[in-house]
């Protein structure tokens, strides 16, 4: 097996449906400037609310990993 080095970034995503479209957002919008998405952890999950305690968003906050190209 070769050695590789991978890059972790924060990502938070939001749908208004739930938590996991909220994930799947964040890892489709990643996927198109990052190459090589390796695993994604769901770190946090919140809700994002109105005034009058209503849900207005579902937030999914992830550690996305890539494979590390740096020179």
């Amino acid at each position: 097996m070769s050695e590789s080095v991978y890059k972790v970034i924060e990502l938070v995503g939001t749908s208004s449906d739930s938590w996991e479209k909220a994930a799947a957002n964040a890892v489709e919008q990643a996927g198109k400037s990052l190459r090589d998405l390796r695993v994604a952890e769901i770190v946090k999950l919140d809700m994002q609310l109105d005034a009058k305690g209503k849900v207005e968003a579902f937030r999914a906050k992830l550690n996305v990993s890539f494979k590390f190209e740096g020179t």
